[in-house]
């Protein structure tokens, strides 16, 4: 099972190019949590410090409005969340709840903290890659605006914007 939560990181973008003894020892640091279907990893505003690996299942990362939670992506096996809570120390911008029974490793800010002390350069070539993701992300949001703002119908297909 190790092996596979390894291979699973290597094939994010969040853990591009980091060294195998250095994704065993996140590994080994970082507890699994499961959700069934229909719970909550967690909630729009709640604080945040850990972001999410999806090992199994599917979960929809929703926010709410005037009341209703609304769909803004659906994430599956492979998809990281909740890494802007480990970035900015904010709390959560949007809930994530399982639509299946799902698992996920929970890498939280004292784990990686632990990755700095360990290795420098690791450490900084994973908060570059965060860096670097959540700016795509930033980027693919800000051409759905654009789009959506210009009546472009293409606003709504948007490109997974999660993952």
């Amino acid at each position: 099972m190790r092996d596979a939560r390894i291979e699973l990181l290597q094939q994010m973008p969040v853990f591009g190019g980091v060294r195998a003894d250095i994704l065993e020892f996140v590994i080994d640091l970082c507890p699994i949590v499961s959700v069934a279907a229909d719970g909550f990893f967690f909630r729009e505003d709640e604080p945040g410090d850990a972001m999410f690996v999806l090992e199994t299942g599917s979960v929809a990362v929703l926010k709410l409005w005037q009341g209703q939670d609304h769909v803004l992506q659906t994430l599956t096996v492979g998809d990281c969340f909740g890494e802007m809570a480990v970035m900015d120390h904010c709390p959560r911008s949007a809930s994530v709840r399982a639509i299946l029974d799902a698992s996920a490793i929970r890498i939280s800010s004292a784990d990686l903290y632990q990755v700095y002390a360990q290795d420098l350069k690791q450490f900084a070539l994973i908060q570059m890659n965060m860096g670097r993701e959540v700016c795509r992300r930033l980027r693919d949001a800000d051409r759905r605006l654009f789009s959506a703002k210009m009546g472009a119908p293409e606003a709504d297909e948007g490109r997974n914007f999660y993952s």
